[in-house]
């Protein structure tokens, strides 16, 4: 019995030596590991073995405020972006105050201070000489609480900046060319540095923010882009808009015109041009189409500031474009901002959707310790798609219809909505407040939207009907109906009818986190 006892204290202790060693090995080998990530990094093999969690492909508005939000939350970020440089940009200048209010919520309301930001408190519409005020409904909030417009370039670098101070986020300069994929699931991403060098990045998750030309999102979705209109951009300087604090739309022929302040002196103007062509600036057609066709249509009170604009000759140009978000989930990789969802500009909602996805996405990843179960956190992350729905896809809706409602057309019944549309706003009340909580962000609800456009619809009806029905005008109030549900629907129908309006019947919108 004693040599059994003495004979297991000492195979106790050799087993107790024999751990000891196989653990220095280990160590050995991990250090050695390291040092061939290191020695790789330099010959353009860039490994994270562990030292980043997310990869973040962009940093404008989407990719910079998730950075720092996914930052703050103590995961280690990398962030590649294609030219740190302030952007210089037309479009991406307003904020609603629904998308301040997540800014609040992100922590980011100071990168509106210090870049000459302008409180915006509502809208002003004019239509052939008449025009009328529709003010957020702010009564509840505290009084800091508006919209906010301002330079894209100066918003995103305070936003960038910001990100940087975080010790566990990292800002790189480089162009992204591809997603590195192992057995179909992302792996990290192939870029090519400022000098040409080209670097594997790897983590357990990318996000992919590179804006509405990305050039990755096949690889993660079924993009359907349209391009109904382009936009033509102009400064104003030295500007009074008859509305301090308020946008202003236009209901010009063909297109909306909008007019709003970025900073204390300048003032932004943006034409809509139906199609996928402009006149050319170039050989002075541009010029001559905003002051025949577009100049006359202004309110007299900035007529002269706008000819002048166009004299200076600063005249830009950008596409509209509007995709639906159709999503492949991947393992491994996410998409978010612009290269994900996209809108026409009209409303000023696309920061706001940004900014509402960052808010979801952090409130699913922060019960999660690490990342690395590719595809159990890929079903999970499925949940993320349902959940932003209700928010992202009214406001999408409400951007696209309006656009269509607000252009001009021969058709009869189109005009009538129109018209429709301008007075049951001038209506003021809840006419004016449903819709205005609507387009701020403030109250982005499906169903609230529906009715709200067919109460437009059928105000027009009554309008024609009054105050003696005829055939012909019941014939036009049909044609009315038909037409407001030919405008609304088709993009309901693309956005998804059941996780817009029921997300709690979609089996996504209870996904509990992955066991870890």
């Amino acid at each position: 019995m004693i040599q059994y006892i003495l004979g297991g204290i000492l195979a106790s202790l050799l087993g107790f030596l024999f751990l000891l060693k196989l653990n220095g090995n280990k160590k050995n080998k991990k250090n050695e590991i390291r040092d061939e990530c290191v020695k790789s990094s330099i010959n353009g093999d860039l490994r994270s073995n562990g030292d980043t969690d997310i990869i973040i492909v962009g940093a404008g508005v989407a990719g910079a405020a998730l950075a720092y939000t996914l930052g703050k939350d103590g995961r280690r970020v990398v962030v590649i972006e294609r030219d740190l440089a302030e952007p210089d940009r037309i479009v991406g200048e307003l904020l609603q105050p629904g998308g301040y209010l997540k800014l609040i919520e992100l922590d980011l309301q100071d990168c509106v201070e210090q870049i000459d930001s302008q409180r915006v408190l509502g809208y002003a519409l004019f239509k052939d000489g008449k025009d009328t005020r529709l003010s957020y409904p702010l009564e509840k909030f505290h009084s800091d609480v508006a919209g906010r417009s301002f330079h894209n370039g100066r918003f995103i670098q305070r936003m960038r900046e910001k990100a940087s101070t975080l010790p566990n986020v990292r800002l790189e300069q480089g162009t992204v060319t591809s997603l590195l994929e192992e057995n179909g699931t992302i792996k990290g991403v192939l870029y090519k540095t400022k000098s040409g060098e080209e670097i594997n990045a790897y983590a357990p998750l990318t996000i992919v923010c590179d804006g509405c030309f990305s050039n990755l999102r096949r690889s993660l979705c079924s993009p359907k882009v349209e391009v109904p209109s382009c936009v033509v951009g102009l400064i104003l300087e030295n500007c009074k808009l008859p509305h301090q604090n308020h946008g202003h739309v236009i209901l010009a022929d063909p297109s909306p015109i909008l007019f709003y302040q970025i900073s204390s002196t300048e003032v932004r103007c943006l034409v809509d041009v139906p199609g996928q062509k402009v006149p050319s600036i170039g050989n002075g057609e541009m010029a001559k189409y905003l002051k025949t066709m577009v100049a006359p249509q202004i309110p007299p009170q900035i007529y002269d500031s706008f000819i002048a604009a166009i004299d200076k000759g600063s005249i830009r140009t950008m596409p509209n474009r509007s995709m639906p978000a159709a999503p492949l989930p991947t393992p491994g990789a996410l998409l978010m901002g612009d290269a994900f969802n996209m809108r026409h500009p009209l409303t000023g909602g696309g920061m706001t959707v940004a900014l509402s996805d960052i808010v979801v996405l952090q409130n699913l990843l922060r019960p999660l310790r690490n990342l690395n179960d590719s595809a159990s956190l890929c079903k999970y992350l499925e949940s993320f798609y349902t959940l932003r729905k209700p928010v992202a896809s009214t406001i999408n809706t409400l951007a696209g219809a309006l656009y269509k409602v607000f252009c001009a057309s021969p058709d009869r019944a189109r005009k009538e909505m129109r018209e429709a549309c301008f007075d049951y706003l001038s209506l003021g009340g809840v006419c004016a407040e449903g819709p205005i909580a609507l387009l701020s962000g403030l109250n982005p609800r499906p169903l609230s939207l529906v009715c709200h456009f067919f109460a437009v619809a059928i105000f027009g009806v009554g309008r024609l009907l009054l105050p003696f029905p005829s055939p012909k005008r019941l014939w036009i109030g049909a044609k009315l109906i038909s037409t407001a549900s030919g405008i609304i629907f088709p993009i309901i129908r693309a956005e998804g009818v059941r996780q817009m309006f029921f997300p709690a019947t979609v089996p996504a919108y209870y996904r509990s986190p992955p066991v870890e």
